[in-house]
């Protein structure tokens, strides 16, 4: 098995653990996986391919699906705040 995969088993046994923490701390570790999330995808798909690196991002999006909402909500509820004129406040 090549190192990309054997890292990307690595970070998929992180995020079960961190999802096994309390609520409350699961926001830094989780955090600090999905920042690292992007370079794992970069090396899978560097090494293995274009449809490898495509399966590895399904599988983050999968994995942080309602995190990578909760973000976009609040991303979109600023940005149309602001192009309605409110400030976003």
């Amino acid at each position: 098995m090549s190192a990309p995969l054997v890292a990307a088993c690595l970070w998929v046994l992180a995020g079960v653990g961190v999802a096994m923490l309390p609520m409350r701390r699961q926001f830094l570790p989780g955090g600090m996986l999905l920042l690292g999330a992007p370079a794992l995808l970069i090396w899978i798909g560097a090494v293995h391919g274009l449809w490898a690196g495509l399966a590895a991002t399904l599988a983050v999006l999968s994995m942080f699906r309602r995190p990578l909402r909760e973000v976009l909500r609040r991303v979109l509820r600023r940005a149309s705040g602001r192009a309605s004129g409110r400030g976003g406040q």
